[in-house]
């Protein structure tokens, strides 16, 4: 049984980078510097950056774990 991501109204696994912007809530420059340090994963399809549903769900876990100052688990990328 699958069980849908908070993330995954429209039923979408990969979104374009104006859109993962629109759904976090971050301006353009964050957006990429976030992607740039890896904090949020994208993949790439030709020359167009996608981000998955579960890279967006993975950075909000992230960003819910760094404000409540709760420690990472061993072996996780940051």
């Amino acid at each position: 049984m699958h069980l849908a991501s908070p993330v995954d109204v429209t039923g979408k696994e990969l979104y374009r980078v104006p859109e993962a912007m629109e759904i976090l809530s971050l301006r353009r420059s964050v957006m990429y510097e976030q992607l740039r340090s890896g904090r949020l994963r994208s993949v790439r399809v030709g020359r167009t950056r996608l981000v998955p549903a579960s890279a967006i769900t993975a950075y909000v876990a992230l960003l819910e774990q760094e404000a409540t100052g709760a420690p990472r688990a061993l072996g996780t990328a940051s």
